[in-house]
């Protein structure tokens, strides 16, 4: 079953994630198909904690939505070992009609050795008309391909077998067909000529479509004999068939692809390279299948469902190549297109959590106690305790009936989330980096974050290193502007630390900025607050 990805923005909030995992956990709970909820960052100290609280793990860590060779619908051949033989690997790749061009061959463990094709067989069997030798081909093998049987016992025990290959016909001769012990003779039912075989020593004789006299059978001390159904010439054919063909095997640079690689890398080497086919390893470097060209035409999407936002920017890297199935979200519309219509839901309320809770009761089905006080706290975090412009009647409402579903206080358990969400001892790329959000509007792209918390004062005592980190930051992605929310849920405003355009800040608030600092008071909600007033200047 594919997986369907739940996912909100980057530097996941506690609402991003929650949502993620509610809408997760009802898409589940409706059908068959295997939602998973996933975020794009590290969770905060906040949101850890929530998660402790109710008895959740963080949701599956994704890095992009880059189409990789997993995605794919890769053919899976035969995957054979060195040790099989040459006719077993032609059946595999479908006899004449060749349905496989090439097949990987493997150690004992499953690892990749080497590539067999239907052009490294056609050279082989050309080959053997000039030199119609065996070396070494293990017995097993000659019994397998000839499906035949060993008529004898030897004085020592044969496990290969190596010669030069000679088929006497049935004809008057005075000289010798061979001249040395170390040779392969096909003989039918010719008793003189397979006697005076055994009586010279040779050390394999094939008995093609006839029976072994008593007496001979007692004197081949030295020879081992073989019967076989097949007449000479198919015998002559299936005989060098049975070598291994770990021995035909192209060994030297080898192109091969894991199943985390990404497309656009893969189609970068095919086309380059001459191969029609290329094997494809796991984690362990263990052959899992193999990549044609055509794989490559028509790859199949990840498929992904966004929450708490709709604008790439703040989305999961490689979204222009997955599916995006839908869309729930309380921000402003911003810039994700979709090729097909999909289902989206974008309500003017202050939690995406909101939403989710209010799709749970649509559907007639009731969140467990654990998720119910999971989302009550996510809805607490993203209205700020209620305080929030952004906060309306529905998300009030849909928090206590959560919290009466979960047996929790609201109250109680917004102190606690505000009081944990900003440790004295974290570093400070940590806190500016938790709720920041990139943002593009009429040709300026600027940044800015967001920290919830009940001590800005305490906050703004690191006020120098907040404003060397944003500097750097600004420099290296050219923003035109970037800022720092310190949203106080006690003193019901937000102090503000802001470098570049400061003028537009101060046309923006009408107000003016002093070492890069100014306090908006009311001011609680970065999407209803701030960018609309930056919007409405540049754009």
């Amino acid at each position: 079953m594919e997986k369907i990805y739940v996912t909100g923005h980057r530097n996941p909030d506690t609402d991003s994630i929650v949502a993620a995992m509610s809408l997760a956990a009802l898409y589940n709970a409706m059908g068959d198909r295997q939602y998973v909820a996933a975020r794009l960052g590290h969770i905060s100290d906040e949101t850890r904690m929530i998660l402790g609280r109710f008895g959740f793990e963080p949701p599956v860590h994704i890095k992009n939505m880059r189409t990789q060779v997993l995605d794919l619908d890769y053919d899976v051949p035969p995957i054979l070992s060195e040790a099989v033989t040459v006719s077993r690997a032609w059946e595999a790749m479908g006899g004449d009609q060749a349905r496989s061009s090439a097949l990987p061959i493997t150690d004992e463990e499953g690892h990749l050795t080497g590539m067999l094709t239907a052009g490294d067989i056609a050279a082989y069997d050309m080959r053997t008309m000039e030199d119609p030798e065996l070396r070494q081909v293990p017995i097993f093998n000659i019994l397998s391909a000839l499906e035949g049987q060993l008529l004898n016992e030897t004085e020592e025990i044969v496990n290969t077998v190596t010669g030069q290959v000679i088929l006497a016909l049935p004809q008057g001769m005075e000289a010798p067909l061979y001249r040395q012990k170390e040779t392969v003779l096909l003989c039918g039912n010719q008793p003189e000529t397979l006697r005076a075989a055994v009586e010279f020593g040779v050390r394999c004789v094939i008995l093609c479509q006839a029976e072994l006299p008593e007496d001979i059978r007692l004197m081949a001390r030295h020879t081992c004999i073989i019967s076989t159904p097949y007449d000479a010439y198919r015998a002559v054919r299936r005989i060098f068939q049975a070598i291994p063909v770990g021995r035909l095997t192209q060994k030297k640079d080898l192109q091969y692809f894991h199943l985390e690689d990404y497309i656009d890398d893969v189609r970068e080497v095919v086309l380059k390279s001459r191969y029609r086919s290329y094997p494809i390893l796991d984690e362990n470097d263990k052959v899992v299948g193999a990549l044609s060209r055509y794989h490559l035409l028509r790859p199949r999407r990840k498929q992904v469902v966004l929450v708490d936002h709709n604008e790439a920017a703040q989305s999961v890297p490689g979204l222009d190549q997955a599916e995006v199935l839908a869309i729930i979200d309380h921000h402003r519309l911003a810039d994700i297109q979709t090729k097909n219509p999909i289902y989206f839901r974008n309500e003017p309320v202050g939690s995406t959590c909101t939403i989710v809770a209010g799709m749970y009761q649509e559907r007639g089905l009731m969140p467990s106690a654990k998720l119910a006080g999971l989302m009550a706290a996510a809805i607490l975090s993203d209205t700020v305790m209620f305080k929030s412009p952004t906060c309306t009647s529905r998300d009030r409402a849909m928090a206590e009936r959560m919290a009466h579903i979960a047996g929790i206080d609201l109250d109680e358990l917004g102190h606690e989330i505000f009081s944990a969400s900003t440790p004295e001892d974290k570093p400070i790329d940590q806190l500016l980096f938790t709720d920041f959000k990139e943002f593009h509007i009429a040709g300026h792209d600027f940044g800015v974050s967001q920290i919830t918390c009940v001590d800005s004062d305490r906050q703004l005592k690191r006020k120098d290193e907040f404003l060397q980190l944003m500097e750097k930051t600004r420099l290296e992605h050219q923003y035109s502007l970037i800022m720092l929310m310190l949203t106080d849920v006690l003193l019901e405003g937000s102090a503000i630390l802001c470098l570049g355009d400061e003028d537009i800040f101060q046309q923006a608030f009408n107000l003016e900025l002093k070492d890069h600092q100014a306090f908006l008071p009311g001011v609680m909600s970065r999407k209803k607050q701030v960018i609309p007033m930056l919007t409405a200047l540049w754009g």
